[in-house]
């Protein structure tokens, strides 16, 4: 027997998100796939310049990653619990087309579900779509969900 496929879901707690989510979860039921949910948070990298900026920093991380966690990954496993797919989640820092495309790699997926659209159309204008620059370079069959 082979090994499970696993299709690695981007969520970002927008509607479109939770499209693909849906999408990937009713096409691992046909298909016995594993479903792993990944919400990335972005994160400059900056370096600290005041010692306020110190102090906080880490409260800003510990904050950011309990939202993503209860607002944007539990909701969604929650949803789907009693689906019968196996489900797993996890956040990750950074650039979300960086982390995407290395988690794909580093899983071995065998596809990524996105939302077309994220949380904010004024920055898929100004800085382009996560979906737009994925669907040109993550070399995995990927499933842009409108």
């Amino acid at each position: 027997m082979g090994k499970q496929n696993l299709y690695l879901v981007a969520v970002d707690g927008s509607e479109w998100g939770d499209r693909a989510a849906k999408h990937a979860i009713n096409l691992a039921k046909q298909t016995g796939a594993k479903v792993r949910l990944i919400t990335v948070i972005p994160w400059s990298g900056y370096q600290p310049l005041t010692v306020e900026e110190i102090v906080n920093r880490p409260l800003e991380k510990e904050h950011e990653e309990k939202r993503a966690r209860e607002e944007i990954l539990d909701p969604v496993v929650d949803k789907y619990k009693d689906s019968g797919v196996e489900i797993s989640s996890e956040f990750f820092w950074g650039h979300p087309v960086d982390v995407i495309r290395k988690q794909a790699k580093d899983e071995k997926a065998h596809q990524v579900f996105i939302g077309r659209r994220g949380r904010s159309r004024v920055a898929d204008l100004i800085l382009g779509s996560v979906a737009n620059s994925l669907a040109h370079s993550l070399g995995v069959p990927i499933v842009l969900v409108p």
